[in-house]
């Protein structure tokens, strides 16, 4: 791993808490839906990164989330679930590739970078929501949050990916 590459995962990672506990958290779309922007740090993770790599970011990531929004281990769950998933997922939709800096986005498949990532915000937001609601009594109002918070989070992701900056081959 290149330590510029690790410095700007780090400064996404600082980016995405701060803006998940300060700003998006208090957005409530009619009361049921919540953006949750924090998981696109998994989804634009390298695709060459070790899962030990992953699900200690995804479990770190969750667990800060967690103390910053007193949400006992919530959080922290639900992401380290979905880094364990990650490997999976990201096989499902690019084909093995030599090339193991490859950052999924819409800027190098579109087709597959929007099924990876609607697949990565439902597992997460169906696991989060479930771990909330721990029962199954308002399963009709658990589902509705589950895609209507998803709706959002995965609409934000696909606009915050086209704003990036398409980096060259040579890194």
């Amino acid at each position: 791993m290149k330590a510029v590459s690790l410095f700007y995962e780090f400064l996404w990672f600082l980016i995405l808490v701060l803006l998940q506990v300060l700003l998006l958290n208090r957005i409530a779309v009619f009361g049921l839906a919540v953006p949750i922007l924090y998981i696109y740090f998994l989804i634009k993770l390298p695709y060459g990164r070790s899962p030990f790599y992953v699900i200690i970011s995804g479990f770190l990531l969750g667990l800060i989330i967690d103390i910053f929004l007193n949400t006992p281990g919530m959080n922290a769950a639900a992401t380290t679930m979905v880094a364990a998933m990650r490997g999976v997922v990201l096989n499902l939709y690019y084909p093995k590739n030599e090339y193991e800096e490859l950052i999924p986005g819409i800027h190098t498949s579109a087709a597959a970078f929007v099924k990876y990532t609607v697949t990565m915000v439902l597992l997460h937001q169906t696991l989060l929501f479930f771990i909330e609601a721990f029962t199954l009594f308002n399963l009709t109002s658990t589902l509705i949050r589950i895609a209507t918070s998803s709706i959002l989070t995965i609409f934000l992701i696909l606009a915050l990916d086209s704003l990036s900056i398409r980096r060259e081959k040579g890194g």
